[in-house]
């Protein structure tokens, strides 16, 4: 029986790397998408049916040739997740057009494009799919100095709904994933106002991995479109 594929955008040291071990841990070949192949080269070692591809999100011919390279090697996609986000931020005077069109096509346009590729193959497969977008609380609420970030995940948001609205009567299940707080993870860890807050105060990328694998599998009747996670720390 031919494995499932689950392919991944943004694959690095947290939510990337625990969603490829999650997934391929059920049985899944994960396409992992990244701009670093050193990375994904350590982590195709790490994870029996990974495979990775080189790919920048914000770039359109990057996309295409991933995709391309993703259905030639492991087949069509039945669980797309859109982890890759670009955290760029700026208050709103300082902030230039190169920003705010960089952040845009990282956040929306990646997830236009590779979800309308990924939800192609669910319905010609006639087995649907599912479609998880890994969302920020910037989509709700625009702080000061976060305008090209806040915008991008806003827009990104509304696409998502508009996804869920049309692919779901075809079969094609899209969540939004509110991702609340700080990530567990060496790099955010190091930073002055993150090395003193206490374990609990962090997300762990292993349990956001699990939440987007219950989404994944989640039965028709009881479909999420949006769902927020925060450590009980993190005030709201």
């Amino acid at each position: 029986m031919k494995k499932k594929v689950c392919m991944v955008t943004g694959v690095g040291e947290g939510n990337g790397r625990s969603i490829t071990k999650r997934f391929t841990k059920e049985g899944y070949h994960v396409a992992m998408l990244a701009r670093s192949g050193e990375r994904l080269n350590k982590y195709e070692q790490e994870f029996e049916g990974s495979k990775g591809f080189v790919c920048d999100v914000s770039d359109a011919d990057s996309i295409e040739s991933s995709i391309s390279a993703v259905h030639e090697e492991l087949g069509p996609i039945d669980v797309f997740v859109h982890n890759a986000g670009s955290g760029m931020v700026a208050d709103f005077l300082s902030t230039t057009p190169e920003q705010m069109e960089s952040a845009w096509r990282t956040n929306t346009m990646g997830l236009f494009l590779f979800g309308q590729a990924a939800s192609k193959d669910m319905l010609k497969s006639g087995q649907g799919g599912s479609i998880v977008v890994i969302g920020a609380t910037s989509s709700l609420r625009g702080g000061a100095n976060f305008t090209p970030f806040a915008s991008a995940k806003a827009s990104q948001r509304s696409l998502a709904q508009s996804m869920a609205r049309g692919l779901g009567p075809k079969g094609i299940h899209v969540s939004y994933v509110i991702v609340d707080g700080l990530i567990d993870i060496p790099r955010i860890r190091k930073m002055d106002w993150a090395k003193d807050k206490p374990d609990d105060a962090f997300l762990i990328p292993d349990e956001i991995a699990d939440v987007i694998w219950f989404l994944s599998e989640q039965p028709k009747s009881t479909w999420t479109f949006e769902l927020d996670l925060r450590p009980h720390r993190e005030t709201w």
